[in-house]
């Protein structure tokens, strides 16, 4: 106890705070545009019917995750050229804003799908790119001690940043009665606002994180060299992947580990209504549920991230997952079905967070930016795979519960291969 107290210590309190605040920052734009607000009102809004419209946006993601397969290991070998990641930070993360707003002008009209499709494409690449930028400030701003608990109360902070815009969104905006600020419900201005409230929080709660987190100095190599180092490194990273056969042992577990969390998040409601009848109020309380038990499962395990290592809090929440994810899918009730969620769902910010903390440990201090961008595109560039077994297991058996079952393969297969990766002890580097 004694030797994490002294490790916190030396940690600037005021940067750790800035690091999770953009955590709440950005969860603005995952919850409200790509979940639960816009996505809806462009299917049912914008495009000409629901089913061509879920059929565009999906899409359009599919074209944004082309984008950050390509950008982000290169971006990444950048950043590590330059030593310098706030500018990028910076940069993409007002390109994310600005795209946002932007989705404010998309009116309720076929003839907008370019446009709405277009920045939300825009903003998407900037999100997940500026996550490389983020995560990779993450040794920064912590020590190798206490890397768990930081990276779990930043995703804790996350997830409430995105529940609380969400009840913004939802009950001063697109459920008030009458709208505020003499928003027109004819042309839909009061959903469309979401994507200024988005854009606003964003901005806001980032603040901190550009002032009060500080890097090493800039390595003084200018941007078309570094360009080229950059895309050298990169290539000569891929090439000598086995000289990094550790990490690379675990990011393919983490690929498909991660893949099978997101699909379980991303179709959970449309499970819950197909299955058990549940009204969209239902699903939206449910999501909320979710989001809030996910964040106390961050933060608590982060703790338990520091005091045993990445390796078994990853382990630990991946086998909780596979049996409350049974449970799941064999539920016959409702409550049953709702008492296993809540449980399942605890351990979803445990698995995110201690990922991170695991990339971080494994990853050698000169190639962090290298490593989180080849990390950032083992999570992309398979994210169609659970969506797509879902679909086909479906549509071959007609049942959505053996569907999703797909999910609890993807989990044993990633908890199998993450039990070969050798973890640095969780107070050392390693780089040693």
């Amino acid at each position: 106890m004694s030797e994490a107290t002294s490790a916190s210590d030396k940690i600037d309190r005021k940067a750790v705070i800035a690091f999770c605040l953009y955590d709440f920052a950005n969860s603005a734009y995952t919850t409200i545009i790509v979940t639960f607000v816009f996505a809806t009102y462009f299917a049912q809004g914008i495009a000409a019917d629901a089913t061509t419209g879920s059929a565009q946006w999906s899409l359009a993601m599919a074209v944004a995750g082309v984008f950050i397969a390509l950008l982000s290991p290169i971006l990444g070998a950048i950043g590590d050229q330059t030593g310098r990641r706030k500018p990028w930070l910076i940069a993409v993360s007002l390109i994310c804003v600005a795209a946002t707003a932007m989705l404010w002008f998309a009116k309720p009209t076929p003839d907008d799908v370019p446009w709405a499709l277009t920045f939300a494409v825009i903003a998407t690449v900037g999100f997940e790119i500026g996550m490389i930028f983020y995560n990779a400030l993450l040794p920064a701003i912590s020590t190798p001690a206490t890397l768990g608990r930081i990276s779990g109360w930043a995703w804790g902070v996350g997830y409430a940043g995105g529940l609380l815009s969400l009840v913004v969104a939802l009950f001063g905006l697109a459920q008030a009665d009458p709208a505020p600020f003499g928003l027109d419900k004819g042309s839909a201005e009061h959903i469309r606002a979401t994507a200024l409230l988005a854009a606003g929080w964003f901005t806001v709660f980032s603040l901190p994180l550009f002032l009060f987190v500080k890097e090493p100095e800039s390595s003084g190599i200018p941007a078309a060299l570094a360009v080229r180092q950059g895309l050298k490194q990169l290539a000569t990273s891929l090439r000598n992947v086995r000289n990094h056969r550790n990490i690379f042992r675990y990011l393919i577990a983490a690929m498909i580990y991660s893949d099978a969390v997101s699909t379980i998040f991303v179709l959970g409601g449309v499970y819950a209504g197909v299955t058990f009848g549940m009204t969209t109020a239902e699903i939206i309380v449910l999501g909320i549920s979710l989001n809030v038990t996910a964040g106390l499962g961050a933060f608590a395990f982060g703790w338990f991230d520091d005091r045993v290592g990445s390796k078994k809090t990853i382990i630990i929440s991946l086998a909780a997952l596979i049996a409350s994810a049974a449970v799941v899918m064999a539920a016959q009730t409702k409550p049953v079905f709702w008492v296993a969620a809540i449980v399942m769902s605890t351990f979803f910010g445990p698995v995110q967070a201690a990922s991170r903390t695991m990339m971080a440990r494994l990853s050698p201090p000169a190639m962090r930016g290298e490593m989180f961008g080849l990390f950032a595109l083992s999570g992309k560039v398979t994210a169609f795979v659970g969506p797509a077994l879902v679909g086909w297991v479906t549509l071959m058996t007609g049942s959505y519960r053996l569907g999703m079952s797909t999910t609890l393969v993807l989990l044993l297969a990633g908890l199998l291969l993450l039990r070969g990766v050798e973890e640095p002890s969780a107070g050392s580097d390693a780089s040693r």
